[in-house]
């Protein structure tokens, strides 16, 4: 099953795995459903959360890699010059770090409930860190 439910802050997205694109990202991925972390409001991308993850190792490389995500995509970025992270756009996206410009493997589309994008993101910028959860649909 390629379909998802992903619970962030107040509000619940459906969507899909871009299995055919990124299988690898998705598979890595997958094995660690359900997932439960929290989004914070990105620091030098622009309109999006993330969820920071260190030096968490998924064991993929770069597929279906993007430095601009559109509205309701949702990244991997593997690691290696900057941390390991997950990122949701909610608007305009030029995926970053302070160590510039990245890409990340783009492997889930939100396609539910994206009328409360921009609200998950500007509650996460004015109020601070929600939980987000992963889970099959």
């Amino acid at each position: 099953m390629d379909t998802l439910k992903v619970i962030a802050g107040d509000f619940t997205f459906t969507g899909h795995f871009e299995t055919e694109r990124a299988p690898n990202t998705v598979a890595a991925f997958r094995r660690h459903m359900p997932y439960v972390s929290q989004i914070v409001h990105v620091r030098w991308s622009g309109e999006g959360v993330w969820v920071p993850l260190g030096d968490t190792d998924f064991g993929v490389g770069y597929e279906n890699h993007t430095s601009h995500p559109a509205p309701g995509h949702i990244i991997l970025y593997p690691g290696g010059i900057s941390e390991t992270e997950i990122l949701l756009a909610y608007g305009g996206v030029d995926f970053s770090s302070k160590m510039g410009q990245l890409a990340g493997n783009h492997f889930i589309t939100l396609t539910g409930g994206l009328e409360n994008l921009h609200a998950l993101g500007t509650s996460v910028l004015w109020e601070g860190a929600k939980p987000i959860r992963f889970e099959d649909a």
